[in-house]
């Protein structure tokens, strides 16, 4: 079990209800902790879409995850 951050933009912060959290959890990819996500608020945009990073570091999303890391799921940018 891990204890992370999670941050949250745009679309993905409007359906967490929130811009941050600190959660535990037993993911042990990003890909797993996006999926686990998806069923705790709904997330509607698949990962082909998204960009992950971590510790302020683009990742890849068979990236295993480490307790205290920051990971922040990045939606594409709507522009106006």
């Amino acid at each position: 079990m891990s204890r992370i951050t999670v941050q949250y933009y745009a679309q993905l912060r409007e359906q967490a209800g929130a811009s941050i959290e600190q959660i535990d959890t037993a993911a042990t990819t990003l890909r797993d902790l996006y999926d686990e996500l998806c069923g705790r608020h709904g997330f509607t945009l698949p990962t082909d879409e998204l960009k992950v990073a971590v510790n302020v570091r683009f990742s890849d999303w068979g990236r295993a995850i480490d307790d205290g890391d920051t990971i922040v799921f990045i939606p594409p940018v709507a522009g106006g």
